[in-house]
Formats: structure tokens, C-alpha cells, sequence
């Protein structure tokens, strides 16, 4: 996409990843927790690393690193061996405005994200409810396997299917 830069998040970019995260929400549905207070959900205390991509100084997407809290794809990498808790880390909130996609933002963020995790030698997980057709589209076309199923639970008591996703090994 011409004019796009992705980079490290900044205190000043926030204002502008939450009103790209609540627009992503009304298109789309996603995420769907984190909307009614999007500025804590964006920094959240489990973040490793984030990155903002920007066009024309406007924030048209974001996607972030978390330290392991527990989360099933965890769960389910490290019993099959996957290593330990300190080299898993979880790609997630990843979100692109609807008017950049299919311009590879989303690319670019995810291996932006996966090159972070190479150079510390720590593989990815995620997962992503089934809804979210677009997202599993570009997690299978990076190469992430997939490694089981979740059910994502959110709000009061809410509940929907989920695929939970490795990252590609690193490459030798």
C-alpha cells in the first residue's frame, strides 16, 4: 500500500488505534471485547510489543504481541511439546479499517509481528473464532498449522468456536 508505514507503537498513537479499533467493530464485529474501553484494551499490561500501521498519518490498523496468560492455544502448543511458556508468545489484536484492506496491511503487521518472535527465537500462537473467515484466510497463507480448538469466551457469559493457530517454524 503506497504510503504505508508500520511501526512500533507510541504513546500518541493510541487516540488513533482506538478509533480505528471501534470502526473495525461496527464493520465488523471484531473484537468482541475490548470496544467499550479501547484505549485499556490496546495497552494492555500483557502486551510484549505492538505496532501501529499508519497511512497518511492516519492509524488504519494494530496488532500485538502478549506475554502467556493462559490462553488455549498456550495450553494446547506446550502439551504438544511446543517448549516453554518464555518462548510462546500470543499474536493477537490484529485489526485493519475496512478502507486498507486488501492492500496488505494485515500482511505486513502479521510479519512484522512474526519477525519480532524469530528474532527471539519464540514461536506464536493464536486464536480466532471461526466467524472471522478473512483472518483464517491470512493466518493459512503465512503458513501458521493449525492445533486445535477453543471456545472463546467474552462478555457475560458469551461464548463462540475458535481455531487456535501456531506460527510457521523457524527457518534453518
Amino acid at each position: 500500500m503506497t504510503g504505508l508505514i508500520v511501526r512500533t507503537i507510541r504513546n500518541a498513537d493510541v487516540p488513533g488505534a482506538a478509533a480505528a479499533l471501534v470502526e473495525v467493530h461496527a464493520t465488523d464485529g471484531y473484537p468482541v471485547e475490548g470496544v467499550a474501553q479501547p484505549t485499556e484494551w490496546i495497552c494492555s499490561p500483557a502486551t510484549a510489543q505492538a505496532w501501529v500501521a499508519e497511512v497518511n498519518e492516519r492509524i488504519v490498523g494494530h496488532v500485538a504481541v502478549l506475554h502467556p496468560r493462559g490462553e488455549d492455544a498456550v495450553t494446547l502448543w506446550l502439551a504438544r511439546g511446543g517448549g516453554e511458556n518464555a518462548h510462546v508468545g500470543v499474536l493477537a489484536r490484529l485489526y485493519v479499517v475496512r478502507e486498507a484492506r486488501g492492500r496488505a496491511v494485515g500482511e505486513t503487521l502479521m510479519r512484522t509481528a512474526m519477525d519480532y518472535a524469530r528474532q527471539r527465537d519464540m514461536r506464536l500462537v493464536l486464536d480466532v473464532m471461526t466467524k472471522d473467515v478473512g483472518a483464517i484466510r491470512l493466518y493459512e497463507r503465512l503458513g501458521w498449522q493449525r492445533i486445535g480448538q477453543a471456545v472463546h469466551r467474552y462478555g457475560d457469559g458469551q461464548q463462540a468456536a475458535a481455531i487456535c493457530y501456531v506460527s510457521p517454524a523457524q527457518q534453518a
